[in-house]
């Protein structure tokens, strides 16, 4: 018995067009978006992903300098930034999906040595891969009414990247407040696996997060 269908392939005209519409997406300044209201957050940019670990990716490792550039430049600025760090307890439940890793207390969970050295962050230990759950984030909003705009760097675009995003745009929409949420392309990575392709995996992430409200840029330019 056939439930539902199969969707059509795309055509290579088709995979082209979706490819050029997201990679071609534009650069916007740091300086568009205000001080008292924008939040940078930086995702499980952290030693598991970056350095070594059963998780780590070169991606993840690439990006390091330019995330390390714009938190910088945040701090300079005065820009808030939250630091989500993957952080479980050896019977975590999502052990079953993913191989051991990031460890409470372990050198794995902590962020790679030169963004932690950047400091000026809100460091917010993580037990699932959507930091938006975790209370300290809900009280970190509570502490930050102002905050509306959202720059959201880091690892794994289609997994921590993305769920924060949509949740964080969809919590806005639920209580009918106005929000800018931004994921820049060039400062998310995702790893390479069988199954698993990066570039394709990224990019029908970015279709998906585009679709629901967030903005997908090419790049945050410093001024």
């Amino acid at each position: 018995m056939q439930i539902g269908k199969l969707p059509s392939p795309l055509s290579s005209q088709e995979m082209q067009q979706w490819f050029s519409s997201v990679l071609s997406a534009k650069e916007i300044p740091l300086s568009a978006f205000k001080e008292d209201s924008t939040a940078l957050v930086v995702v499980d940019m952290i030693n598991g992903f970056a350095v070594s670990g059963a998780l780590c990716s070169a991606n993840t490792a690439s990006i390091v300098p330019q995330v390390e550039q714009l938190m910088q430049a945040c701090r300079r600025k005065g820009i808030s930034m939250v630091f989500f760090a993957d952080s479980h307890s050896k019977d975590s439940p999502e052990f079953q999906s993913y191989p051991v890793h990031c460890l409470a207390g372990e050198e794995e969970s902590r962020p790679v040595e030169v963004l932690e050295q950047v400091g000026g962050y809100t460091l917010i230990p993580k037990a699932s891969t959507n930091g938006f759950l975790e209370p300290a984030f809900q009280q970190w909003l509570k502490e930050h009414p102002k905050v509306d705009q959202f720059i959201i760097t880091g690892c794994c675009t289609d997994i921590c990247v993305q769920q924060f995003a949509l949740t964080v745009k969809t919590d806005f929409n639920r209580r009918y407040l106005p929000s800018r949420v931004v994921v820049p392309a060039e400062l998310t990575a995702t790893y390479d696996a069988p199954g698993h392709p990066a570039a394709l995996t990224e990019l029908a992430s970015y279709h998906n997060m585009a679709t629901s409200g967030v903005e997908i840029v090419s790049h945050i330019s410093i001024d």
